[in-house]
């Protein structure tokens, strides 16, 4: 449909619109074919504007915003892309809480609030998602997560453009879970609330980063930690017990490093990647009994794919 997409296009007011677009650029992994166009809104008011012309024209959409929690298929994906990104990443402190829009790195909004003098975002530092994604997914680390300090988050409801802003309810966030995510729910901004510093933000959040660096394989492309943590137990290890670490397929490998992470070790296809886990999950589970729920998002179309 080149005449009804070229129309389309042209509905996409104040935004930057680029066609076939390699999803490399733009996921941690840099690993994944073309999206059919990636649309960067420079405003909430042309994210609604763009959200009402692809239901208009019934072509299907996708939400991502760093990219760090993403793998894309290498043969593309057939729909438009918003990109949440450097048009809507402002952060600012107001009446004790801290507002961020869905575009701002979470780490740095993080490194922002312990700058002011306040506590429990700490964790967050040296996580490379946005604020948006972060929420999307509750992240967490170091015994903290998203849930425990948002205060109230504004999105738009996908279907009708609405948009809302609300303080969440607890059962709105679960384990590496929430039910403010793409495509159904797209958030585009954040209220934070926290304690005042005890004195020792500064310290724990140094701590925190020097751990990612030294345990972390920060030197290579990955989507951070593969595989949710299973109960009562870590993915790390239950992959390291079964003999996985160096493991390879292709360019993509188990890192050496911890378990935990699957990385691109040089030239891995998001193929690699997506059958190195489904190795994985495969001899863990012939081993511990146990089936590791990946945290990665899958994009695109991976029917059909088995180790090579």
């Amino acid at each position: 449909m080149p005449d009804q997409f070229d129309a389309l296009c042209a509905r996409f007011f104040d935004c930057t619109v680029q066609r076939n677009v390699s999803m490399a650029q733009y996921t941690s992994f840099r690993t994944g074919g073309c999206a059919r166009a990636l649309v960067e809104p420079r405003s909430v008011e042309a994210l609604q504007n763009a959200l009402f012309a692809v239901h208009e024209y019934g072509i299907p959409y996708e939400v991502i915003g760093n990219g760090t929690n993403l793998l894309v298929s290498d043969a593309g994906i057939d729909a438009v892309v918003f990109h949440i990104g450097e048009s809507m990443r402002a952060i600012r402190q107001e009446n004790g809480l801290f507002f961020a829009e869905a575009g701002a790195s979470f780490s740095a909004l993080a490194k922002r609030t312990v700058e002011c003098g306040f506590m429990g975002l700490e964790w967050a530092a040296g996580i490379p998602g946005s604020v948006g994604g972060a929420i999307a997914m509750n992240a967490g680390a170091y015994g903290g997560e998203v849930a425990e300090t948002v205060h109230r988050i504004t999105y738009m409801d996908a279907t009708s453009g609405t948009l809302v802003d609300e303080a969440p309810a607890e059962e709105m966030f679960g384990y590496r879970f929430s039910a403010y995510r793409a495509p159904d729910r797209i958030v585009v901004s954040a209220a934070f609330s926290l304690m005042p510093d005890d004195g020792g933000a500064k310290a724990r959040m140094a701590e925190y980063t020097a751990k990612r660096r030294e345990k972390q394989p920060l030197a290579y492309p990955s989507a951070g930690s593969t595989f949710k943590r299973p109960a009562g137990n870590f993915a790390g290890a239950l992959i390291e017990q079964a003999g996985l670490k160096g493991v390879r397929v292709g360019g993509a490998e188990v890192s050496s490093l911890h378990a935990g992470f699957i990385i691109n070790a040089g030239g891995a296809t998001s193929t690699d990647v997506y059958n190195l886990i489904r190795r994985v999950q495969r001899v863990v589970h012939a081993q511990s009994g146990i089936w590791l729920e990946p945290e990665v998002r899958l994009l695109g179309s991976f029917s059909n794919l088995d180790e090579q």
